[in-house]
């Protein structure tokens, strides 16, 4: 048999549309359009031999054989076999009581005939336009769900296909390796294995060894997680599957199980190669216990078809998963168990080391002057992210080049940590003198109270210039330590209560400025007392509770009165203690906040020559001191330049 081809369907519907137009009665002779009186007179005449009447008030006038040719003139020769004339009249009844009158005067002999004008090809649209519209959508549909459906056409099954990007093995332009990652050295260590694993499996599996299946990178927002996986597949030079975990998740039931069956069937054909799933808690959320608690049916089977996934190829395949996420305690406990993800690999926040490698990474694209120092910006940057980092050198290239300069200098580079810190400084914020001088006040005691207490943060700078929300700013060096004891909590905690403590004492009255300085102290003194255990009355306790739906406290009402009893107390206590300071530094703190109301900026050379310096200054604040009094020492310098003159106004 043939095979059907669509040239057959039109060649059909051609054949048809020509019988009907050959068959049809009404274009067996020619058809002449006449006005009303026309069609009148000829019928007055004798000329009609047959009338039709329709309903939508259209007539034809059929002509007797003898009169076609005092009708059609010239052209009777071509009349055809049932030459008519076509008229509209103005209603039926009238066409009756003419034709009536015509008969019974004998003008008329003929045939009258009442028909109903029927629209083939409009009868024939109305029916099947309702079933292309149906298919037209339902092809757009599946052609959107298909991704657009690519130079093969549309393919409405290619939905559970698998959405993954591929960077082939070779691929030099996209290439990154460990040199491009800065820091990370320990995370980088752990990862090591998984690459000499992909260059020589034999070194492994020749002892009787196993290769871990999968890692997990955890870590805070902006370690550079992900930039660690690609380095991972740079120096392996092995294929690259990537995907997110929010792209297995889809409206349709089975979607996702389906594409995490098809990324491992192509992971396997290409084997050896890494596959990594970019925040995979989107699909690996701990399964709820109870189906009415917000489990998620199609998550879930997604996660379900992972697991199997993960266990189901051979160990030594060659095939290595890598995930990221970082929130790796509501991830499933089947998803971390040994076979799946064997190891976590933790990528912190950089210290202070590896913050001035991400630097020197950072700024070799930029143009530099001779005043930036990366150790120094280290310093300046402490709890940044790589991502931070990249964004704080970006923002002073965009400084230098707003300020019209040849060269991103270290000035750049510390307005640009303010900017991102702080926010963008509001000069043209109208503020009474009254304002401005409690918040002069605020600012001073929180610099006072730091640089008398052994275990506050180290003062940088103190600013009364509104910055984003905030109506004046303090920064400070905190130290890079890796536990904290309950006085350095209390000596943070009486620090940030001085600026409220100094607007009760020096001005009489309260304000909603220490807004923030509340919730944080009262959040922090929370977690002492709840989760840390530093309370007299609830010692060495913890109450943190990790489980995900769980609506009920761990502890009782009983106890809930006394944690908030203790932080009250706690808090009161370093309250008392910011005002005892404040008071005996009483003449200091005002000569602080007056300097604050002239220069609206001060750093903590000036602070040292109101106080005198710092009786437990560590090294690293005295480099930090050092690198301030380089910048002070800068901007006197260059005062007369039109850009500072703008920032003094």
């Amino acid at each position: 048999m043939p095979r059907f081809n669509l040239s057959w369907l039109y060649m059909f519907i051609a054949m048809t549309i020509a019988y009907l137009y050959f068959t049809s009665d009404d274009n067996a002779g020619i058809n002449r359009q006449l006005t009303y009186t026309e069609f009148k007179n000829m019928v007055n005449q004798g000329y009609a031999s047959k009338i039709i009447a329709y309903n939508d008030n259209t007539v034809d006038m059929f002509v007797k054989p003898e009169h076609v040719k005092d009708v059609f003139k010239d052209d009777y020769k071509k009349v055809g076999r049932s030459p008519s004339m076509h008229v509209e009249v103005g209603s039926i009844d009238a066409l009756d009581s003419f034709l009536e009158k015509a008969q019974e005067e004998g003008h008329f002999t003929g045939e009258i005939s009442y028909e109903k004008k029927s629209d083939f090809f409009g009868a024939f649209f109305w029916n099947i336009a309702p079933i292309f519209f149906i298919v037209a959508i339902w092809l757009f549909i599946m052609r959107r769900m298909s991704g657009g459906g690519g130079a093969g056409g549309i393919n409405p099954f290619s939905v559970g296909k698998s959405k993954a990007q591929v960077y082939e093995k070779g691929d030099n332009a996209n290439r990154i390796t460990f040199k491009d990652v800065a820091g990370q050295e320990g995370a980088k260590q752990e990862v090591q294995e998984i690459v000499d694993f992909l260059k020589q499996p034999e070194k492994y599996t020749e002892l009787g060894g196993k290769i871990p299946k999968g890692a997990l990178l955890v870590g805070p927002p902006g370690t550079g997680k992900t930039l660690l996986a690609k380095a991972v597949a740079g120096e392996a030079d092995v294929p690259f599957f990537s995907m997110s975990g929010s792209d297995f998740v889809e409206m349709f039931v089975g979607v996702g199980a389906s594409r995490v069956r098809d990324l491992f069937r192509q992971a396997k054909e290409k084997a050896p190669c890494i596959i990594f799933i970019d925040e995979i808690d989107a699909v690996g959320r701990a399964r709820s216990k109870s189906p009415s608690m917000g489990g998620n049916d199609e998550r879930e089977s997604t996660l379900n078809q992972l697991l199997t996934e993960m266990d189901g190829f051979g160990t030594n395949s060659g095939v290595i998963i890598l995930a990221a996420t970082n929130r790796a305690d509501i991830l499933d406990k089947a998803l971390l168990r040994a076979g799946r993800f064997d190891r976590q690999i933790h990528v912190d926040l950089p210290d202070l080391n590896e913050r001035k490698a991400v630097f020197e990474v950072h700024l070799k694209p930029l143009k530099l002057d001779d005043t930036v120092d990366p150790e120094t910006l280290a310093r300046q940057t402490p709890g940044f992210s790589g991502a931070d980092i990249a964004n704080v050198c970006n923002e002073a290239a965009l400084i230098a080049a707003r300020h019209k300069k040849n060269a991103v200098g270290k000035q750049d580079f510390l307005d640009a940590v303010d900017r991102i810190i702080g926010g963008l400084e509001k000069k043209t914020k109208i503020m009474t003198t009254h304002e401005k001088r409690t918040i002069a006040l605020h600012e001073a005691g929180h610099a006072t109270i730091s640089w008398f207490l052994e275990h506050a943060n180290p003062l940088i700078k103190v600013t009364i210039v509104p910055r984003g929300r905030a109506l004046g700013a303090a920064w400070y060096m905190p130290e890079e330590r890796q536990i904290t004891t309950k006085e350095q909590m209390l000596d943070e905690m009486c620090a940030t209560l001085g600026g409220r403590a100094a607007e009760e004492l020096f001005t009489g009255h309260i304000s909603t400025g220490a807004m923030n300085d509340l919730e944080r102290v009262t959040k922090q003194a929370y977690g002492m007392i709840a989760y840390a255990g530093m309370s007299d009355k609830l010692p060495n306790l913890c109450y943190y509770n990790n489980e995900e739906y769980s609506f009920s406290k761990p502890y009782s009402d009983r106890t809930a009165e006394l944690i908030d009893e203790e932080v009250k107390r706690m808090i009161n206590e370093q309250y008392e203690r910011a005002k005892e300071v404040l008071t005996a530094q009483k003449e200091g703190h005002n000569q602080l906040a007056q300097l604050l109301m002239e220069k609206e900026v001060i750093f903590a050379e000036d602070v040292e020559k109101i106080f005198g310096k710092r009786p437990w200054a560590s090294r690293s604040e005295e480099i930090m001191n050092q690198g301030s009094t380089q910048v002070l020492a800068e901007e006197k310098a260059n005062e007369e330049t039109p850009l500072l003159e703008n920032k003094e106004a």
